[in-house]
């Protein structure tokens, strides 16, 4: 469907033309007539598919029609990152071009300027105000913000907020709105707390839902099933020549990205970490040292598999198997980017067979293995399907009272002592 097709006007549609948009995305094709009459929505779309213009263009498209309260904030769009709030603001900057629509960028940092100039758009009342939540209740607390006269609240990403701990934030917030606007939530997942959080704030919504898009043929995908304490060798080995520029390694949990990271600074590797203890400008650092190539290797967590533009990823390395196929997708998703070729590789241990095997199963098709290097020894077998069953046997015995077996090499043999 073309955005000529959609119930736009002519400002959007001059602004989408100068843009050379033309052809909707089918996320856009299915929100955009949803949010122009008027209804909540919810809406489960990957990053990528183009859910930021499929909020924006409806809600500008109405704003620039008139009949809203001047000098005042008419729209809210939350943001769990200030590098996607930028995105926004800069995607905002196009579309509204030939409109008379003000935004304001509301995110932290340490620079007073920045906060000063926050607190004038927020004070004069800018049309839409694009804010992560927690700078946005820094400026709510001093007492000169007036969300009375919201119209429309928007969530992107939500899924991601609720991860980095922002529902009572999210919920904070809410208290400054007036029980009548329109809230729309943009999310990659839709697990139970979103469902939730979606009760809680929305009224009646409409439910879009778009099945997760498989990766790019572009990326070069392999695995290698290792144990856990070889993955590091296997990094070392991949680098012992030549360390690719641009390298994200994703690990699950902070703790993870914090081990790995001390693990290669020790290999002499040039090497940052990404995740959410650091403050807002160490990780604006980070990135920018990154993107200028003065940091070749990136450890995150997956705050950084979404939201955040980079084009020339050459590697990404799952140091643990994602939780779910659509988090592998986001994952993978970095690299192979603007005509790109990338490659990604996951590392399997004997506790995430089962979880690879899934991802494989989605994906219909099964990821090359590429065998360890000789020097890290022997490599468990992949048999996800074994596993799965022996562990559930381990269990019942164990329920049953009875000690399981502590035969050399056998998996259920007792733990070791840390």
């Amino acid at each position: 469907m073309k955005f000529s097709e959609l119930q736009l006007n002519a400002n959007v549609l001059e602004a989408l033309d100068a843009m050379r948009f033309d052809e909707c995305t089918p996320i856009q094709e299915q929100a955009i007539p949803i949010i122009l009459e008027g209804k909540d929505l919810i809406a489960v779309a990957q990053t990528g598919t183009g859910k930021t213009a499929a909020f924006l263009l409806p809600v500008l498209n109405r704003l620039s029609e008139g009949g809203h309260p001047e000098d005042a904030i008419n729209c809210v769009i939350m943001s769990p990152t200030r590098e996607l709030a930028q995105q926004i603001d800069q995607q905002m900057e196009g579309f509204s071009y030939f409109m008379p629509v003000s935004s304001v960028p509301v995110y932290g940092g340490n620079d007073g300027v920045l906060f000063e100039q926050q607190k004038k758009g927020l004070t004069l009342g800018a049309d839409v105000v694009i804010a992560t939540p927690g700078r946005l209740i820094a400026h709510l607390s001093l007492g000169y913000v007036d969300l009375s006269k919201v119209s429309y609240f928007i969530l992107d990403e939500a899924d991601r907020m609720l991860d980095m701990g922002f529902y009572d934030d999210i919920m904070q917030i809410v208290k400054y709105l007036p029980k009548e606007r329109q809230t729309i939530m943009f999310s990659a997942t839709m697990p139970a707390k979103i469902q939730q959080l979606a009760k809680t704030i929305l009224h009646d919504p409409v439910e879009v839902k778009l099945a997760v898009s498989r990766p790019a043929d572009k990326i070069i995908q392999a695995a290698y099933i290792c144990y856990e304490n070889q993955k590091l060798g296997i990094i070392r080995s991949l680098f012992s020549d030549e360390v690719p520029e641009r390298v994200i390694i994703f690990a699950s949990s902070k703790i993870k990205v914090k081990e790995v990271t001390k693990a290669l600074k020790m290999m002499k590797l040039n090497v940052g970490e990404m995740h959410s203890d650091l403050e807002q400008a160490q990780r604006e650092v980070v990135m920018y040292e990154f993107k200028a190539g003065r940091i070749n290797i990136l450890v995150a967590t997956d705050i950084v598999a979404r939201g955040i533009d980079i084009d020339d990823i050459r590697l990404v390395i799952n140091f643990d198997v994602p939780h779910d196929s659509e988090d592998y997708v986001h994952r993978i998703g970095r690299t192979a980017r603007a005509n790109n070729d990338g490659v990604a590789i996951t590392f399997v241990s004997e506790k995430e067979q089962t979880n690879f095997r899934n991802i494989e199963n989605f994906l219909e098709k099964d990821i090359y293995k590429i065998p360890i290097p000789t020097e890290l020894g022997e490599a468990p077998e992949y048999r996800p399907r074994s596993f799965e069953r022996r562990a559930s046997d381990c269990k019942r015995k164990n329920f049953r009272g009875k000690r399981p077996s502590s035969k050399k090499g056998d998996f259920r043999s007792s733990p070791q002592k840390n």
